[in-house]
């Protein structure tokens, strides 16, 4: 039997979508295996060949962060397919080595996507951006990690640029300058509906995590207008993790970074919603 082009396509997005099982219990928390310089024997064109189960790093074809480059975009001039439920919950926040980490503890946060719905795990921040928007790359980047009930996995990306400090970030800096590497500690609560989410339009394509094991199945969402962040902000994000070692020897600009560089879109289908996320406290 011929399977036709549609139907092939489908089965090969759900058994991308299955590798997506247990994503979180497998994203590294102790980061200090693998790093962010070019050139480095632990550097992202070496993540595939640190570990096996890493391998995907280095040959998987749906990797993350991507370029949405205006011409491979295919506009959708309406969509109600994503919805924010968020509320106020306890948290935890971590210094995982090279960024800083909110975990959600209480699990009352989610989204809803085509139906499916999706609870807020964790976020961190990534300086300067991960994604590129027409090869441009910003300031900062913070990833919301969602997790359904069938442990597939949602984020949604929000990029920043330099200008207002961001009234949410602005709340935890202190904290976040008080943990040491590694170092877990009480984040009280928050409410990640303060997170503001600019604009009605929005990008979506499958793609992975972007930090070691790199796995695929990924279904990323991230936000066309940009938010606005101090230096100081972007700054003291680096100099509470490791990869500030750098500022003891050169100016506070020149700090090490924790982006991964931009993959290959491989014929990936990228689109751009119009349609604002809103948020119903539920």
């Amino acid at each position: 039997m011929q399977i036709k082009p549609a139907m092939s396509f489908w089965i090969s997005f759900l058994l991308i979508l299955s590798t997506a099982t247990l994503i979180l219990c497998q994203e590294v928390e102790d980061e200090s295996e693998f790093d962010y310089v070019k050139g480095s024997k632990r550097g992202p064109e070496h993540w595939g060949e640190i570990k096996p189960e890493w391998a995907v790093c280095k040959t998987g074809k749906l990797q993350s962060p991507i370029d949405l480059f205006h011409k491979r975009v295919t506009i959708v001039p309406k969509s109600k397919e994503i919805t924010k439920f968020y509320k106020i919950g306890n948290t935890l926040l971590k210094n995982r080595g090279h960024d800083i980490e909110i975990k959600w503890v209480d699990k009352n946060s989610k989204i809803k996507i085509n139906g499916i719905s999706y609870i807020l795990m964790q976020s961190h921040w990534h300086s300067p951006s991960e994604h590129t928007i027409n090869k441009t790359r910003y300031d900062l980047e913070l990833h919301m990690v969602h997790q359904s009930k069938d442990n597939k996995i949602a984020v949604i990306g929000l990029l920043y640029r330099i200008g207002k400090p961001d009234p949410f970030l602005s709340k935890l800096i202190k904290k976040i300058k008080s943990i040491g590497d590694g170092e877990e500690i009480d984040g009280g609560l928050i409410n990640p509906a303060k997170i503001r989410m600019r604009g009605k339009k929005y990008y979506r394509y499958l793609g992975s995590l972007t930090t070691p094991p790199c796995t695929e199945g990924v279904l990323w969402t991230v936000n066309k207008q940009m938010g606005t962040v101090s230096e100081e902000q972007v700054m003291s994000l680096r100099e509470a993790v490791h990869d500030s070692i750098v500022l003891r020897v050169a100016t506070r600009l020149h700090a090490e970074k924790n982006a991964r560089p931009v993959q290959a879109l491989n014929g990936r289908k990228v689109n751009l919603y119009y349609q604002q996320i809103k948020n119903y406290p539920y």
